[in-house]
């Protein structure tokens, strides 16, 4: 079994928003997914992020406030006795053309670089088509949240087969763990 769990951020383990998370003040962990992680790197799980983060190249935000968000995410996991491995995320606008940007495989690719492993059979936990999309595309096991943009995602129809849906991340890895 692959023991790597790749996550998305934004509306995942944090509070989503469609104007962005532009500040770390701003940046509101979703309850029970602090500690959801925590409990997943304590069983022996690598965790990697992938994230969307086109605010950057909106000039939403700087790559010091992105960095200084991701490092009180890390802070917080560790609190709870977990650690995130790697964060991989695209900077681009969405008219960019890059391969990184979800639904294209870039960060998972990535990701797979930076740890030396493949994400074939890995977990994806995401709350859009995009998430579920990248994650089908590298043979991951796809997980549906109902969180940030999940059951939106889901009113207008997944279209995707094979894809379990879970309240939370919390739920899901009560899930990944039993």
């Amino acid at each position: 079994m692959n023991k790597l769990v790749i996550l998305d951020r934004d509306g995942v383990i944090n509070e989503d928003s469609d104007n962005y998370i532009k500040s770390v003040a701003e940046w509101h962990p979703i309850p029970g997914s602090i500690e959801a992680i925590g409990r997943l790197s304590k069983a022996g799980f690598t965790i990697a992020i992938a994230t969307n983060q086109s605010g950057l190249a909106r000039g939403y935000f700087s790559l010091e406030t992105l960095e200084a968000m991701h490092q009180k995410m890390i802070s917080l996991v560790e609190k709870q006795g977990g650690s995130i491995s790697t964060i991989a995320f695209c900077p681009h606008h969405p008219d960019d053309n890059c391969d990184c940007r979800k639904p294209l495989p870039g960060l998972v690719d990535q990701i797979e670089q930076i740890l030396n492993v493949s994400a074939e059979g890995a977990i994806f936990v995401g709350d859009t088509k995009k998430d579920m999309q990248v994650a089908i595309s590298k043979n991951c096991t796809p997980i549906l949240v109902k969180t940030g943009k999940g059951q939106r995602t889901l009113d207008k129809g997944l279209g995707l087969e094979n894809v379990t849906i879970f309240d939370d991340l919390s739920t899901a890895v009560d899930s990944i763990l039993a």
